[in-house]
């Protein structure tokens, strides 16, 4: 039967343009334990380590001061990372949500949308230190106190490296580091406080993390191996590699990326099919997903999830999100994770470009104009979509609305949208290698890594690569792209690559609604950079406005 859809789609920013209006002293009050006091909290180290997963809640937790789908990496991971990317469509929303994909909020300080990273950033920073304010005097062993100090610098140093991202200026752009940095809060304190440079920013980054992996080491601890939502000596080395990376310091990142790895083999094609929803082999840090703290319709996999309740609810046309035609198509078709995409290639015998099986507007699988082909090829990706089903889990897209390039990658195992969620995998370690070792003029160790990631692993036995210079790099650009795929990076590696988004109506070969077909060029929308909020500037009359 052909499915039928309103044309009418409704996808809006939720008045598009809501203001940020508590007061500024509310707004930077980031403790979490006026209850009790910051003493008690971290009065034992037992206490201590609650604080600990308490700063891991933040990054699953509802901020409802924003509105509902600001939920910690949640939301990053969606509206900074993957909508404003080249290669992730959500086309039932993209007109609403089209200010965002089109970076059109950057400068907008009173926006709950430039201002929420800023919020919850410093939300985790101040979190953490609370602790190091108070570790030194807990009671309990020296082991536990390094332990407990060197995650809380680690989660510090992922705050401030992922503040870097949004609200400053690339490394090639700051005069060797010379431009506006973060405002870096290593205490307690919420008052006034002028911005760092962004070589001063990277070189805490890189201090805070020097010091974690030395007291993580002194500790001799480790976490229980399932709390993946907590810090350990690979996160430190691998949100090491991360900023390494951004700053463009080679050398470091391969050091680092190497150490983050170890100890986290890469996952098998069997995990790969798993659906992405429980921590495998190679999850080196990720979030809390337990169905006991469901975060109900607040959750990732509720909406983007092929399983979660947007897929599946009766009547409903989201998808859960989609690939970039042209990226997925420059993938060979015997690749594990071309496995997880509704593509062309997997249904020979249709014309995707005429509109006779598929709408051109959204690429709605089987909503053509040719009544007979769209019935077949709706039928083709509804089987293809049950032969891929995770058992024990619910079956994908039961709402009967399939988009081509479809993910089937992400999954939950509970109502609505319940699941762990990966935030640093070895995956991305490797890939840091290769792109480093790029930079660093050793082609021979980047192929190396390419084939270790997609060969060696399993995930396309037959791979090769003899590619060098230019080709070489779009090379690894396109695997960190699928590997990575609506994990959080797009927008951010599009940035750090300088490399402009080009997305492609269905017109032009592409996948992208016409509202989100267009270049946003590298150099431009103010450097791909966000203002710092206005309640942070209202309220910290410190900060120089001169200029980045």
């Amino acid at each position: 039967m052909k499915k039928i859809i309103n044309k009418l789609f409704a996808g809006s920013l939720l008045a598009g343009m809501m203001l940020v209006s508590s007061c500024a002293g509310d707004y930077l009050d980031t403790a979490p334990t006026d209850s009790t006091g910051a003493t008690d909290a971290v009065g034992t180290t037992a206490n201590a380590m609650k604080a600990l997963n308490g700063i891991a809640k933040i990054m699953t937790t509802q901020h409802s001061y924003f509105g509902g789908g600001f939920a910690g990496e949640n939301n990053i991971m969606i509206q900074y990372e993957s909508y404003p990317s080249e290669n992730y469509n959500y086309n039932y929303y993209a007109s609403g949500w089209s200010p965002i994909f089109n970076q059109e909020f950057h400068t907008r300080t009173n926006s709950i949308y430039d201002a929420y990273a800023w919020y919850y950033y410093y939300t985790i920073a101040g979190n953490a230190n609370t602790i190091l304010a108070n570790i030194d005097n807990a009671e309990g062993t020296e082991a536990e106190r390094n332990f407990v100090k060197a995650s809380a610098l680690t989660f510090r140093a992922y705050a401030f490296e992922k503040l870097v991202h949004y609200y400053c200026w690339r490394w090639q752009d700051s005069n060797n580091g010379a431009s506006q940095g973060i405002v870096l809060r290593l205490d307690e304190s919420t008052g006034g406080q002028g911005y760092a440079t962004l070589a001063e920013t990277y070189a805490q980054i890189y201090k805070d993390l020097d010091e974690a992996i030395m007291l993580f080491e002194q500790s001799g601890m480790d976490r229980n191996a399932s709390q993946v939502w907590m810090p350990n000596i690979n996160v430190a080395h691998a949100i090491y590699a991360r900023a390494a990376l951004t700053k463009q310091d080679y050398t470091k990142a391969l050091t680092e990326a190497k150490l983050a790895r170890q100890n986290y083999p890469l996952m098998s094609n069997a995990e790969y099919h798993a659906g992405f929803c429980n921590p495998t082999s190679e999850w080196i840090f990720g979030s809390f997903g337990s169905a006991q703290e469901n975060n109900w319709y607040w959750s990732y996999g509720t909406q983007y999830a092929c399983n979660g309740y947007y897929a599946n609810a009766a009547g409903a046309a989201n998808g859960a999100g989609s690939i970039g035609r042209e990226l997925i198509n420059r993938i060979p078709n015997n690749d594990a994770r071309k496995a997880l995409f509704l593509t062309e290639d997997k249904f020979p015998g249709y014309n995707f470009n005429d509109g006779s099986a598929m709408d051109l507007g959204y690429g709605i699988l089987g909503m053509g104009d040719d009544e007979k082909k769209a019935d077949a090829l709706w039928e083709e990706a509804a089987a293809y979509c049950q032969k891929m089903a995770v058992s024990g889990l619910e079956a994908p897209y039961q709402a009967g609305y399939m988009y081509l390039g479809g993910q089937l990658k992400f999954y939950v195992f509970d109502t609505p949208g319940v699941s762990y969620l990966p935030f640093i995998r070895s995956s991305e370690m490797v890939l840091v290698e290769a792109e480093a070792n790029y930079f660093l003029n050793d082609e021979t160790a980047a192929r190396a890594a390419l084939v270790e990631l997609n060969a060696t692993s399993g995930r396309n036995p037959e791979y090769t690569c003899d590619k060098s210079g230019e080709a070489l790099w779009n090379e690894i650009m396109d695997y960190r792209e699928l590997e990575l795929w609506g994990e959080g990076f797009a927008w951010s590696d599009y940035k750090r690559w300088n490399r402009d988004i080009v997305r492609h109506s269905f017109a032009e070969g592409g996948n992208a609604h016409i509202s989100v077909a267009k270049t946003i060029p590298a150099s431009g929308v103010n450097k791909w950079t966000w203002d710092v909020p206005l309640n942070e500037t209202d309220y910290n009359d410190e900060l120089n406005l001169g200029g980045k």
